[in-house]
Formats: structure tokens, C-alpha cells, sequence
């Protein structure tokens, strides 16, 4: 699709801020008015828009389609996404440890321990590490107490926490991720740890770190989206 405006600019209204282009308000792809929370988050959107060339680019409105799925769904009944994030507490990348004796188990306990231990600290919980393929289930209590954290966030944050969660595989690192200041390209290699460890033992494969970097690029934008809310 060839670029159809000129113009585009932010505004305040009594529902929270929009984008328009050329005057006219954006609406989602659902069809209901797209209205955001924060300036902030509306800038986002709006860069979007001004930094598109003659022909548009639909890849490039990562924040466009977020803010867009928080309003079309999200908004709606979260119970669906709530739910899907309780299941990453059940198969948490940073809970599933190597062999004691193996040295990845060391490297895993150096970095994903001080991220679990603060989520822990920070939400009331405690969650199992388990080494080996037998999967421990999380207690009752810390599920019903990570689904009331969930269950509190806005739309807005629960679609960037859906994001950051599934594609570390972790609800730790998707968790951490919403804390103010924190290093998302450190949060992104814990999550690859494993990853990373094979690769330096058995080569690097390119088309594999294609997938890896646009991965990447999702969870930061997500990151970002978080932030701006």
C-alpha cells in the first residue's frame, strides 16, 4: 500500500490520547476508536506512521498491533491471556535446570537465580527449579497469587507482558521485564542462556540467528510498549 497522508499528529481527548493522520483519528483493526492510556504510548504509535517511506511497511507497527490487540481482545476478556501466562509459571525456561554435575547447571543457577528469586520476593511466591525431565507442579497458592497479580495489570501491560513472556518462554523474565529501569538486553540473553551455551559449544547456525535477532528485535519493541504505558 502506497503512503496515503501527510501529517501526523497526537491529541488528548476524554478517553485517553489518539493518533490521527492528516486530522483523522486511527481506529483499530477491529474497528473501535484507538485509543491509548499515555501520551508516551501515543508518540510510539505515531512514529510509526511518520516513519514509513512511499510504500507502508505493515511489519513495522509492532506497537500498532499491540496497542491494537489490547483494545480488540485484551480489553474484552483477559481471562484467555491470564490464563496462557499462568501456564508459562508451570514451564518456565529458568525453572528447568541441567544436571547438578553438568557446568551449564552452574552457569543457569549464576544468572536465572537472582532473576527468580527477586520475582519471588517481589510477588509472594515460590516457584520449583527442578533438574531432569519430571515436571513438579507449582503450588496452589503461588498460582492463585500470580493469576490476582495478572489479573490487576491493565490491558496494555498484560499485552506487552503476553509478548516479552512467550517469547522468552519465561514468566520470570516476562515479569521483570515491567520493572522500571531494568537491562531488557540482559533479561533477553538469560532467556537464551541455554541456547547460547550450545551454540559456543556446536557452531552457530545463520538462519537460526535470523530467527534469534528478529525474536530479539519483538521482545525489546514489547519492552518498550510496557514502558510506555
Amino acid at each position: 500500500m502506497k503512503r496515503f497522508y501527510k501529517d501526523v499528529t497526537t491529541a488528548r481527548t476524554e478517553q485517553g490520547w489518539i493518533v490521527a493522520l492528516d486530522g483523522r483519528p486511527l481506529k483499530t483493526q477491529g474497528g473501535q476508536p484507538q485509543v491509548v492510556p499515555t501520551e508516551a504510548l501515543a508518540e510510539r504509535l505515531a512514529e510509526e506512521w511518520r516513519g514509513q517511506g512511499e510504500v507502508i511497511e505493515p511489519a513495522s507497527f509492532r506497537h500498532r498491533d499491540m496497542a491494537d490487540y489490547a483494545l480488540d481482545v485484551v480489553s474484552g476478556d483477559r481471562s484467555e491471556v491470564v490464563q496462557k501466562l499462568l501456564g508459562y509459571a508451570e514451564t518456565d525456561t529458568l525453572c528447568f535446570r541441567a544436571d547438578p554435575e553438568e557446568p551449564l547447571y552452574r552457569r543457569q543457577q549464576e544468572v536465572w537465580d537472582p532473576i527468580v528469586s527477586a520475582m519471588e520476593a517481589r510477588e509472594g511466591v515460590k516457584l520449583h527449579r527442578i533438574s531432569g525431565i519430571l515436571h513438579r507442579p507449582q503450588t496452589a497458592e503461588t498460582r492463585e497469587k500470580l493469576r490476582a497479580r495478572l489479573e490487576a495489570l491493565d490491558p496494555f501491560t498484560l499485552t506487552a507482558l503476553e509478548q516479552t513472556t512467550s517469547l522468552s518462554a519465561s514468566l520470570c523474565i516476562g515479569l521483570e521485564s515491567l520493572r522500571e529501569g531494568v537491562d531488557a538486553e540482559a533479561l533477553w540473553d538469560a532467556a537464551n542462556l541455554e541456547e547460547d551455551w550450545q551454540a559456543d559449544l556446536w557452531g552457530r547456525d545463520e538462519e537460526a540467528e535470523e530467527r534469534r535477532a528478529k525474536r530479539k528485535s519483538d521482545f525489546l519493541a514489547a519492552v518498550e510498549f510496557a514502558r510506555a504505558v
